[in-house]
């Protein structure tokens, strides 16, 4: 079935995916059209650990905005904690699953990258300048064309967009020699591409079969304040609208579990106490209900605000702890597991 915005839906199938949303504690409707998984909980859970690889604004010095118009243009601090996470998760058996942004891969020194994927670490697409995939105006793809509009000059925003995806894929081939593990998109929507029928058909058309943009709304409290316990029940609650599901046309959504780094540390200036909090509840929900948890986090920011590496290593140790309950796995496992898509994460 094509990935367009004219797909009709029958009674049958729209009480059929509102049963199995009820199911899960999902509303497939409500993401847009998008059927909820229908099958039994995942046993045992999945547990992903995802980064991606893009400078952050405010990082490492709160007064640094320029990152927004130089996403991909990695400093040595974040392509050495990315390494050295690889590194630690790999020593333990387990893996993460990086998403680049094409840019980096202009970078001279790329050896780090290279490590990476030889130590068996799947590394998907973010865009080549981390744009907004859902941008209609010019103005609005990405702050470097802002600044520099003469680069996209005379071109439709979805051409720019394509085209930067399909850059993408062809640095990781040129560079890396590899195929990218899935696509990611720059920024989180709520409810996915759910309301995005034609980003979904172009995601389609580079030859994706998953994409990770679902990222659900939750509490966060007040900013700078000690999270409450009333927050930390909103975000575990929230969990249950981060479970992967298929959209009309077939392509799979897994989405990233709420919290992230940069909207806790950064915007809500969480204490790292409390992001590890929130992190464990998460995890553990998944492991109780056997289900999906799918951890995104930013090397850029977690230099500076977990660098000894306690985020990974709480989630290695309670995966560890729940035996045969859990296991890790990369994004591409998680979207086979909901529509027997090839784990690479790239339609066939």
């Amino acid at each position: 079935m094509p990935c367009a915005a004219s797909t009709r839906w029958s009674r049958r199938e729209l009480l059929c995916a509102a049963s199995a949303a009820g199911a899960w504690g999902l509303s497939g409707l409500a993401r847009g059209a998008g059927f909820a998984f229908t099958g039994e909980p995942q046993q045992p859970a999945l547990i992903a650990m995802t980064l991606d690889l893009e400078m952050s604004r405010h990082y490492p010095t709160w007064d640094q905005l320029h990152w927004d118009y130089e996403k991909g243009n990695l400093d040595e601090a974040t392509r050495q904690y990315a390494l050295a996470a690889a590194r630690r998760v790999h020593k333990r058996g387990g893996v993460i699953h990086f998403f680049a942004l094409g840019r980096t891969l202009e970078q001279e020194n790329i050896d780090w990258l290279r490590e990476i994927v030889a130590l068996g670490h799947p590394i998907g697409n973010h865009t080549y300048d981390h744009v907004n995939v859902a941008a209609t105006r010019s103005e609005d793809i990405q702050f470097r064309f802002q600044r520099s509009p003469w680069l996209i000059a005379g071109r439709e925003p979805r051409e720019v967009i394509a085209e930067n995806i399909r850059l993408t894929n062809l640095a990781l081939k040129s560079r890396l020699g590899i195929e990218a593990a899935g696509f990611r998109t720059p920024g989180g929507f709520r409810g996915g591409l759910g309301e995005y029928p034609e980003v979904r058909k172009l995601i389609r058309e580079q030859g994706f079969s998953w994409v990770s943009s679902d990222y659900p709304a939750h509490p966060v409290g007040e900013e700078g304040q000690p999270v409450t316990e009333e927050v930390f029940a909103g975000i575990v609650a929230a969990q249950r609208a981060a479970q992967p599901y298929v959209y009309p046309c077939g392509l799979v959504e897994v989405p990233m579990s709420p919290v992230s780094d940069v909207t806790v540390m950064r915007a809500a200036k969480w204490r790292r106490e409390d992001f590890l909090e929130a992190v464990r509840r998460g995890v553990a929900w998944a492991i109780q209900t056997g289900g999906v948890y799918d951890f995104l986090a930013h090397p850029s920011c977690l230099c500076v605000t977990d660098p000894d590496f306690q985020a990974i290593d709480l989630i290695c140790e309670l995966v560890d702890r729940a035996g045969e309950r859990a296991k890790i796995v990369d994004l591409g496992t998680i979207a086979k597991s909901v529509s027997g898509t090839p784990a690479a994460g790239r339609a066939s």
